[in-house]
């Protein structure tokens, strides 16, 4: 038996004083050699501890094999036999956290690269032309989904394949919710988006833009309308913000609005889309989380000197390590232990500075991690033109509060069990709009149970 090679296969990246000036995807990806190399390393668990880490189910094992033994196309096929997003999720799930942290070749080594080598089979599929997926015969029942980032893609895929009727309704001009106007290019690029959409598309689904749900018509005018069922996926896209002195003034923005802009109106490649954007010589962005990663990484390519604060310590920060490594690489400075008490202006309402607490850290809270308090007397001021707010997202209150006997908890969030079925006949929930805000392979994963249950409900009606 060979020895097992401890190391993992490195990934060749951008250089970071290149990547700082553009929006090219940063991660360059596993060449066939390099894929197979660290597909080798996976020793075939007979019971694998990697599965049961991955919301979707994915079969790891098995796709692994596939890529060891040079058929990318069978890995693919295993891949979408539980994932419609792979090319997504390989570039931006937390399998750190997930999968790869299960890994038992982990243990004495590091683990296997699972996301490198699902990204690695997603743009083999990419490069040579989009895989037919089996779809069962027509079963004459329509279901609409409402929203369309993972949890909606998911739902509207797995149904589909089924043998549903699906209408996928998107409130904005590009399908892909979150991975369009929340993710940077230089993570996760629009066309690996936009090609995972098309084979939904592919399988049947139609695709509605610019249909908000609870504006332009209501989700009793969308069931009365032909569907037999409907699935809510609409996210958590409200942003969440301080409440402090001076919020209001010119230069502050709220990371959705900040990335949206860039994203979604393609600020990414001006000068060839001129869109209206700030591009701030001084910034602050507020958080430490994933977007605050992406909304600060995204000012430093638009030209700004950048300052990440936090309240707490490096140690606590939700990002991906990852994330964090590729913006200290990229030369953005990290405030930790500080947090915006008030925002300063000038006589024309515009930003020129904010003032910050010093904080230390008591006892771990609910969270897990140490809490942070007031250093009474030790405030410092930055001079700053342009802040982004980064504190996290809630779901927005319009669907929920246009459609009645739709419950709703505390949070705002649509009140569902288990396999999303809410408290209004006829209509299932999942995602971010259930959850608040998490990461994309729990949308996948809590959607592909509702579909499910879906599925089981049409057979009876």
């Amino acid at each position: 038996m060979a020895k097992l090679n401890p190391h993992r296969v490195p990934m060749s990246r951008q250089k970071p004083q290149e990547r700082r000036r553009n929006f090219d995807e940063v991660a360059l990806g596993y060449s066939p050699s390099e894929a197979i190399a660290e597909a080798t390393r996976c020793i075939q668990c007979p019971k694998p501890q990697c599965v049961p880490g991955c919301p979707a189910g994915i079969d790891i094992p098995g796709f692994m094999l596939a890529i060891k033994e040079e058929d990318p196309g069978r890995a693919v096929r295993v891949l979408k036999d539980r994932n419609n997003l792979p090319g997504v999720c390989g570039r931006v799930c937390p399998q750190e956290t997930q999968c790869e942290i299960r890994c038992v070749v982990g243990k004495k080594g590091a683990p296997i690269a699972i996301g490198a080598l699902e990204r690695y089979a997603a743009d083999w599929e990419l490069a040579h032309g989009l895989m037919n997926a089996q779809v069962a015969p027509p079963t004459g029942k329509g279901v609409a989904v409402v929203g369309s980032g993972p949890a909606g893609l998911t739902a509207a895929a797995d149904l589909a394949r089924l043998g549903h009727r699906v209408s996928l309704y998107e409130a904005l001009h590009l399908p892909g919710g979150v991975l369009v106007y929340g993710i940077p290019q230089f993570r996760l690029p629009k066309e690996i988006v936009a090609a995972e959409v098309d084979y939904i598309r592919s399988l049947g689904v139609e695709v509605r833009t610019d249909w908000v749900v609870g504006r332009t018509v209501t989700v009793d005018e969308v069931l009365s309308s032909g569907a037999d069922a409907l699935f809510v996926a609409t996210g958590a896209g409200l942003p969440m913000f301080l409440g402090a002195p001076g919020e209001n003034l010119v230069g502050i923005f709220s990371a959705n609005e900040f990335l949206t802009r860039i994203n979604l109106m393609k600020a990414y490649l001006f000068p060839e889309y001129d869109t209206p954007v700030v591009r701030g010589q001084k910034v602050v962005v507020v958080g430490g989380g994933n977007v605050a990663m992406d909304a600060a990484r995204s000012a430093l390519r638009l030209g700004g000197e950048v300052t990440l604060v936090y309240r707490r310590s490096e140690a606590e920060m939700p990002a991906r390590c990852e994330e964090m490594e590729h913006a200290r690489e990229e030369g953005i400075a990290f405030c930790t232990l500080s947090n915006p008490i008030r925002f300063i202006g000038d006589d024309s309402g515009c930003l020129t500075a904010v003032e910050c607490q010093e904080m230390e850290l008591g006892e771990p809270d609910e969270s897990g991690r140490r809490r942070p308090l007031l250093r009474e007397g030790h405030t410092f001021t930055l001079e700053v033109d342009t802040v982004v707010i980064a504190l996290g997202t809630t779901s927005n209150p319009l669907l929920p509060s246009a459609t009645p006997g739709l419950a709703t908890s505390k949070r705002g969030t649509v009140d569902a069990d288990e396999v999303g079925k809410t408290s209004k006949l006829w209509v299932w929930a999942a995602g971010d709009v259930v959850s608040g805000a998490a990461t994309v392979i729990s949308a996948i994963g809590q959607a592909k149970r509702a579909a499910k249950d879906i599925d089981e409900f049409l057979k009876t009606v």
